[in-house]
């Protein structure tokens, strides 16, 4: 394993905790989950096997509750969905979502997403990651903890297609910032907003509760979409 990849597992941008489960959640789990999830595994998976069919392919890591996810697999089944989220209520949730819509087009992988970007997807592979909303870990001294940092964008532009792009959307200020900052200076990527912009959020992202009751507050978001271009 590369001195890279041990710094990559090594950091953690959340802290891992079963929390409570409905009874439809652990029902999910333990029914559907066989179904619609992917367990980690040190091997890279065939994307056309998975999905019994070949189609552009996005990950999102941190789906939350799975609302947005389940909406954009909605909206465009034409495209194959990843989701990657730690939190099994947020699985269970997301799996009860997908079998209530009849969604053919989304998997599920309840894990660490740097543990599944090095062992289970192939490179040059995806040609969208999503980052909504991740932990902004606010303090000067979890800052270190934030997921999106130079080596894990080395990370994704080995398993994004050339033209594939990295969304991020965040509505911390700070943090914005940061990943701004961090983009500019990772090789092989191009903001396709122009240097140091940001970008109104666009269709395909749905509008959160949490976001509507921010913007109700007057608090800003930020979408930051860079397109791998080496």
């Amino acid at each position: 394993m590369s001195e890279e990849n041990k710094y990559l597992r090594r950091i953690r941008s959340f802290v891992k905790r079963q929390g409570r489960l409905t009874l439809g959640q652990q029902r999910a789990l333990d029914e559907l989950f066989p179904i619609y999830g992917l367990s980690l595994e040190d091997k890279t998976i065939s994307l056309p096997d998975v999905f019994q069919r070949t189609a552009s392919t996005i990950l999102e890591i941190g789906f939350g509750n799975g609302t947005s996810l389940v909406d954009m697999a909605a909206n465009n089944p034409e495209q194959n969905y990843i989701g990657v989220e730690v939190h099994s209520p947020g699985v269970g949730n997301l799996l009860l979502q997908i079998e209530e819509r009849g969604l053919t087009n989304v998997r599920v992988i309840n894990d660490d997403a740097v543990d599944v970007l090095n062992k289970m997807i192939t490179d040059a592979s995806l040609d969208a990651v999503y980052l909504f909303f991740a932990d902004p870990w606010h303090k000067t001294r979890h800052h270190k903890r934030r997921i999106v940092q130079e080596e894990f964008v080395k990370l994704l532009r080995k398993k994004l297609k050339v033209a594939g792009v990295f969304h991020m959307a965040t509505d911390w200020e700070d943090y914005a910032k940061h990943m701004m900052r961090v983009m500019n200076e990772s090789e092989g990527f191009e903001n396709t907003a122009g240097k140091d912009q940001f970008l109104p959020r666009p269709e395909y992202r749905p509008l959160t509760k949490f976001e509507q009751r921010g913007q109700r507050l007057g608090h800003g978001v930020w979408d930051l979409i860079f397109k791998k271009v080496s």
